[in-house]
């Protein structure tokens, strides 16, 4: 195991309940997260990558993501600004938003249809 993999950060980095919380977080911490990174230059310790090269370093399977399906819609702007408003509330992006409120919309369908078949 090389000196990098057993380096521990002091920096602690929480759980988040919300995309805004999150940011806050990483606005307000900052100049810790620039000196963690000044310290991991300086010893050495930073690389290139994201999470495959890591995994790959660890000796984990990474499973490939299978590719999302890219569909345009044609909305109301007036809808789209009510969806902004609503996400906003919830923490959330408006794709993001959207896009929950139409897979909770589908499971609604489908529990409907599976009840009138019985």
């Amino acid at each position: 195991m090389t000196e990098a993999s057993i380096y521990k950060s002091d920096l602690k980095i929480p759980k988040f309940a919300t995309e805004a919380e999150e940011a806050k977080w990483w606005f307000e911490n900052d100049g810790k997260v620039f000196e963690e990174f000044k310290k991991a230059a300086m010893e050495g310790r930073l690389g290139r990558g994201g999470v495959r090269r890591l995994f790959a370093e660890k000796g984990i399977p990474f499973k490939e993501p299978t590719p999302t399906p890219t569909t345009t819609i044609r909305l109301d702007p007036d809808d789209i600004a009510e969806a902004r408003v609503q996400a906003a509330k919830r923490g959330l992006r408006y794709q993001t938003y959207l896009k929950m409120i139409i897979h909770e919309a589908l499971d609604t369908a489908k529990a409907a249809r599976k009840k009138a078949a019985l």
